[in-house]
Formats: C-alpha cells, structure tokens, sequence
C-alpha cells in the first residue's frame, strides 16, 4: 500500500503530537507519500513539509486578524490539492477553526478525514457538533470521556490515550534539585503561572503572595517559578524563577500552584499534588460563562469525573485562599497529599498507557483500507 496522506499542525503543539504521527505512520506505511503543514517535528520525523506553521498560529483577535491572509491562501491552495484528489487521507491535529474549513473541503471532495486531538466543544458551544460531525469521518480522542459525547452527536469516535503519556520521563527529583541547586531535604512549592502575558499578570500577585505566606508559615523552604524568558514577575524576591524548564520544576516539587491546562496533566502524571487557579479576563469570564457546559476547569477533575484537586476561579483566587489550599500538600504524610494522590493514580489509570500515535495510525491503516 501507498497511501497519500496531508497531516495538518497550526502551532508547535500539534507540531511535537504530529511528529510522533508522522513516525507512527511511516512505520506502518514505508511507502507512504506523507505531506504536512507543520514544523520541525514532523519535518524531522520524515513529513515533507508543504506548509510551514511559522507565520500561521496566533492569540488574541488583532494578531489572529493579521494571520488570516496566509491561512486564506494556504485553504485556497489544499482546495485544489482535494479537487485533484492528491490525498487519500487528511489528518487534522486540534486547531479547530482552520482546520475544520480544511476538513469540510476535503469531505466535499470525497477525501475520508480522521480528525485527531478533539475540539472542546463538549466544554462550550456544544451546537457546533453537528458541523463538525459532517466534517470528519472518524475522530482519534485523547481524553476518555470524549468517546461519550462524540458518539452521541454520531461521529465514529476512538479514544486513543493521552499524547502526554508517550512523552519524555521527567528527569528525577534528585537530577532536578540538583540542577536547580536545591537540597534534597527540601520542601518545594512549584508556581506555575502560565506562559501568556495576560495570564501572568493576572495570577502572579495571588500566586507570590500566596507562596509568601506558605514559607512563613513553615510549609515549605523553597519556591520555584516555572517562568518563561521574557515573563515579568515583579518582587519575586527569593523565589528562584526557571525560565522555559517547567519539566524540570515541576519534577523537584513537592506541591504545585497551576493554572488551568495541560500542566495539571503533566503534574497528575508526575505524581505531584496540586491546586489550580486561574483568572480570565473579566470580560471573557462574563461570556464564557453563559457558554460553559462543565462543571470543572481543570482536566484533572474531568478526566476523574471528580474532583480530585482543588479549584479556585476569578474572585476566588486570592492569596489567603491559595496558601490556605496547598498548604496541608505539601505534607506528603498528611491526609490531603494521600487522598489526592489516590485521585492522581486514578487519573494516569484513566489517561492509558503509551502508544496514542500508533494507536492512530492503526485507525488511518482501517480507513485506508475501507
């Protein structure tokens, strides 16, 4: 077999998930004709890349608004490719506002679509299923309640396990302390504020503050801040800030304070008990409020079905309220480490094992085939 198959990335995550696809798929498919928008990752993984995402992928209004000539012409330019029927089979990874226009454009030329890494629409504007179910064929899910909600819109739906899962092993405690010049015998309180300006500059105060009142309080020695290299963390004082490592603070820490995201995956599958915070603007909070569908805002807790960490929002997040929150964490004997660690080991349980991408190019190899 020889299939001809375009997998598509808008931003270096879905680049890092693709390369593992693009190796995944060249495995089962040698021979395979394997085009991609993407980056270095799929690049690397033997992807020749038609598109590169720099240029592509953008946040906020304003800076999407002067993205979307290149993502026009890069449409344009696949609509022809699918009308000529130059694929056999696309495969979109998230970025779900272009590339649902890309998959609605290869269904129209009767090009099959296996949609990999879900929108979450479950969470907000649930009635934007029905488009979405005639824009694929099939649907690779990394979360393990996702099958539910997407088979009952009537897309064929495979939970395939968390892409996280297959990454790196975070370095050990003992490397990371030491790398970051850290006793073993310390107690530390990992801060992870975000990565975006806005995000930063609305969690930071709480989150220092907070940090502040657990060291006078005795729980921990040492603060760490899971920082990014053009961050701005005013009086962060004696904290020592780690700039673009976070795997490696979070692996020295005894506790974490998180915003919503990924990190509290990563934080749940390292063991490491946490509290998430977060704060969005107040406008978006006010709309985002009438749109919402879940109950939690952290994957943790909705992976579990539970709620397994704590979680304080908007108003909610205040020094006081934080330091009072991770506070008994950061006693791994205590009772609140113990019970959310058996919430945590019910988690990565749940996440499955390795294996997401071959798992995918399984599925590609069934709807090739079909």
């Amino acid at each position: 077999m020889n299939p001809r198959i375009l997998v598509l990335a808008g931003e270096p995550s879905g680049d890092l998930h693709g390369g593992r696809v693009v190796t995944a798929l060249r495995e089962r498919f040698p021979d395979a004709t394997i085009d991609a928008v993407g980056g270095p990752r799929m690049a690397a993984a033997g992807a020749t890349i038609r598109r590169s995402i720099d240029g592509l992928s953008a946040m906020g209004l304003v800076e999407i608004l002067d993205k979307l000539p290149a993502h026009i012409r890069l449409l344009r330019s696949l609509r022809r490719d699918f009308v000529n029927r130059r694929y056999d089979l696309v495969i979109p990874i998230d970025y779900p506002g272009f590339h649902l226009r890309v998959a609605e454009s290869a269904k129209r030329a009767g090009i099959k679509v296996l949609w990999y890494i879900a929108p979450q629409i479950w969470a907000w504007r649930p009635q934007r299923a029905d488009r979405f179910s005639r824009a694929v064929d099939r649907l690779a899910v990394i979360l393990p309640f996702e099958p539910g909600f997407f088979g009952r819109v009537g897309i064929a739906t495979d939970y395939v396990g968390h892409p996280l899962v297959d990454g790196e092993a975070l370095p050990s405690r003992e490397a990371a302390r030491a790398a970051l010049g850290i006793p073993d015998e310390a107690r530390v309180l990992a801060l992870f504020p975000g990565s975006r300006h806005g995000e930063i500059r609305r969690l930071w105060p709480a989150y220092r503050d907070a940090a502040r009142q657990v060291l006078a309080a005795g729980g921990c020695t040492h603060v760490i801040v899971a920082a990014t290299a053009d961050g701005d963390y005013p009086d962060a004082g004696e904290f020592t800030l780690v700039a673009d490592r976070g795997e490696q603070v979070l692996a020295a820490a005894d506790a974490v304070l998180a915003k919503s995201g990924t990190t509290t995956l990563e934080a749940a599958l390292a063991d490491v008990p946490m509290v998430v915070a977060y704060r969005l603007n107040p406008l978006t909070f006010v709309m985002l409020r009438r749109l919402v569908t879940v109950r939690w805002a952290s994957l943790v807790n909705l992976v579990a079905e539970q709620e397994v960490v704590p979680e304080l929002m908007q108003g909610a997040v205040t020094a006081e309220a934080l330091a009072r929150a991770v506070l008994p964490l950061l006693d791994p004997t205590g009772d609140a480490a113990r019970t959310q660690r058996r919430g945590l080991a019910e988690v990565r349980r749940r996440l499955g094992g390795p294996g997401a991408s071959e798992r995918l190019a399984a599925l590609a190899g069934q709807m090739l085939v079909a």
